[in-house]
C-alpha cells in the first residue's frame, strides 16, 4: 500500500512537492485553506479585466521545464514561455526613461544614453554577477544547503572553496556603486535587492546574483498569464492522483515521539507518513506546532518587506508604458529607511506597474489596460492604520502617475486593493511580509530556514519563506527539495 504524504498549502511550493511525490507513487493529500489554489500566485477576474495578483515575471524557466519533465510531462504541452523585451521600462524623477534588455549590446546602448562610462562598466558588472551565480547556484539554489552531509560530496567542494568570491562583506549598494557612477544606474541595480524583500543599503552584495539571473539568463512571461503555471500544475497533480482539498485549513501538525504523524483539519486527524508544510515557516511554528524555543528564534528574524497592490482596470491605453514599468522614488535610501526603520509607508514610493494586456490584449476590454500596481510597504507593526494608509497611498500614487503624464484617476473602472494585512489573512505570511525573512545583514542572508525540521522527523518545509527563497523558480525548487527529502525519509 502506498505511503501517504500530507501537504499543507497549495502555493507553488506545495504544488511542486505534490506532483513530484505523486509521480513517485505516494498517496498525496493537499490541503489549502483558501477556496483557490496558487497561494500568492493567484488571479482576479472582474468587468472584463484579468489580473495576476502575484509574481509577474518568470526567470530561470528551465526550472519549470525540469519540474514538468521529472513528473512525466512536457511544459510545452501546457503553455508557452515568452521572452519579454524590454524586460522593464524605468522612469526617473528627472524625466529620464530607460528600457532594459537581456541582450548585452542593446543594454549597453541604452545605458550609454545616460552615461557612456557606466555603459562600458556594465559588461564588468554582469561578469562579476555571473561569477557570484556560478559560485553559488549549485549550492545555494539547487541543493538543500543545510544538509551538510550532502554538501561534503566531492562535486560541491569546488563551490565551497570558492565562497570567497560571493562578495558577502559589502552591501548591494556599495558593490553596485563601485561599478557605476551615475545615481540613476546605481538605483536601477540597487533595486534587485527588493526581489529578495531586502534593503539594498544593508543586504549583502551576494544578492547581485539577481541581476545576472534577469539579464544573463533572461526575463520571461507565460502566454495567457502567470496563473497558467498554477492551472498546469493542478492539472498534472490531478492526473497523477493528488487529492486536493480547498477551504481546508490545517489547524495543527500532528507528531508523536518526535515524528510527524499527520495533520488536523476541521477537527479531524488525517494520518500521514510525512508532512510537507508550504505555510510560512515562522507562522507554522507559532500556530501549527508546539515548539516554543524554535518559534521564538524564528520570530526574532526580521521579516522582508511587504507591499500594497492596486488592481486597476483602466479605460484608456498608454503607448508610453511597457509590459513591466518602474517609476522610481527621488530618494531611495529614505524609502527603505521609512519602510524598515520607521515601519511606515514611504512618502515618495517607487511604483511598479505590470500590464499583461500589453502582451495578452484579451486581458482587458478593447482600448483598456489591466494595471497591477505595487508599492513597497513595511511589514505589520504596532501603530499602523491601514485604512488611512491605503487612502494616503492611493492619492500619492495617482498624483505621482499624473506627474509622469499618466492621468488615470477618472478612467479607473475596476479596483481592488491588497495590504500587508491581506497578505497575512489570505496567505498566513509572517507579519504580512511577501518574501519570508529579509536579508538585511550578512548573517540573516544565510539564515533562511531549512527545508527539513530539526525538531520533528518527517516534517519538511517548502515555499518562499524557506530555502532557497522567494520568486517562482526558487519556490518550485524548495518544493522539489522538500519532496526529495520526504521520499528519502519514507524509504529509509
Amino acid at each position: 500500500m502506498a505511503k501517504t504524504i500530507a501537504v499543507i498549502g497549495a502555493g507553488l511550493g506545495g504544488l511542486s512537492a505534490a506532483v513530484r511525490l505523486a509521480h513517485k507513487g505516494y498517496r498525496v493529500r493537499l490541503f489549502e485553506r483558501n477556496s483557490t489554489v496558487g497561494g500568492k500566485m493567484n488571479i482576479r477576474l472582474a468587468g472584463g479585466y484579468r489580473f495576476d495578483t502575484g509574481p509577474s515575471l518568470l526567470t530561470m524557466p528551465f526550472v519549470v521545464d525540469e519540474l514538468f519533465a521529472s513528473s512525466g510531462f512536457r511544459r510545452e504541452d501546457f503553455f508557452e514561455v515568452l521572452p519579454i523585451d524590454p524586460i522593464c521600462r524605468y522612469f526617473y524623477p528627472d524625466g529620464t526613461v530607460l528600457d532594459t534588455h537581456a541582450d548585452t549590446e542593446r543594454m549597453m546602448q541604452a545605458l550609454a544614453v545616460i552615461s557612456p562610462r557606466d555603459a562600458d562598466a556594465y559588461k564588468q558588472f554582469l561578469k562579476y554577477a555571473q561569477r557570484i551565480y556560478d559560485t553559488t547556484a549549485e549550492v545555494f539554489l539547487f541543493t538543500p544547503i543545510h544538509e551538510w552531509k550532502e554538501l561534503l560530496r566531492a562535486r560541491y567542494l569546488p563551490t565551497l572553496f570558492g565562497l570567497r568570491h560571493i562578495d558577502a562583506l559589502r552591501t548591494v549598494h556599495r558593490s553596485v556603486s563601485s561599478f557605476f557612477s551615475d545615481p540613476r544606474i546605481v538605483q536601477l541595480f540597487d533595486r534587485y535587492a527588493t526581489y529578495n524583500g531586502s534593503d539594498p543599503f544593508r543586504a549583502p552584495a551576494t544578492l547581485n546574483i539577481i541581476p545576472y539571473v534577469e539579464y544573463g539568463l533572461g526575463g520571461y512571461y507565460i502566454r495567457g498569464g502567470m496563473y497558467r503555471l498554477v492551472d498546469a500544475l493542478v492539472e498534472i497533480a490531478v492526473r497523477l492522483g493528488v487529492e486536493i482539498y480547498t477551504n481546508a485549513a490545517v489547524e495543527r501538525i500532528l507528531h508523536n515521539n518526535g515524528r510527524a504523524t499527520g495533520v488536523l483539519t476541521d477537527g479531524q486527524p488525517i494520518a500521514a507518513d510525512a508532512v510537507i508544510c508550504n505555510a510560512d515557516v515562522v507562522v507554522a511554528h507559532s500556530e501549527l506546532l508546539d515548539i516554543p524555543q524554535r518559534a521564538e528564534k524564528l520570530r526574532a528574524l526580521e521579516p522582508s518587506i511587504s507591499g500594497m497592490v492596486f488592481l486597476w482596470g483602466v479605460q484608456k491605453s498608454h503607448a508610453g508604458l511597457a509590459h513591466h514599468n518602474i517609476i522610481f522614488s527621488s530618494d531611495y535610501r529614505r524609502e527603505f529607511t521609512q519602510i524598515f526603520d520607521q515601519h511606515a509607508a514611504p512618502d515618495d514610493p517607487t511604483i511598479y506597474i505590470s500590464i499583461t494586456a500589453k502582451t495578452d490584449p484579451d486581458h482587458a476590454p478593447p482600448g483598456c489596460e489591466n494595471w497591477f500596481v505595487l508599492v513597497n510597504m513595511p511589514y505589520l507593526a504596532q501603530g499602523q492604520d491601514w485604512a488611512t494608509i491605503v487612502a494616503t497611498m492611493r492619492a500619492t500614487v495617482l498624483a505621482k502617475l499624473q506627474q509622469n503624464g499618466l492621468d488615470i484617476e477618472e478612467h479607473i473602472a475596476q479596483e481592488e486593493v491588497f495590504t500587508p494585512e491581506d497578505f497575512f489573512s489570505l496567505y498566513g505570511s509572517n507579519r504580512g511580509s511577501i518574501y519570508g525573512i529579509s536579508s538585511n545583514s550578512r548573517m540573516t542572508a544565510f539564515k533562511r530556514p531549512s527545508n527539513r525540521s530539526r525538531d520533528i522527523a518527517g516534517l519538511f518545509f517548502a515555499g518562499g519563506s524557506t530555502h532557497p527563497g522567494g520568486g517562482v523558480p526558487l519556490v518550485l525548487l524548495s518544493g522539489s527539495m522538500a519532496a526529495d527529502m520526504a521520499n528519502t525519509y519514507c524509504t529509509l
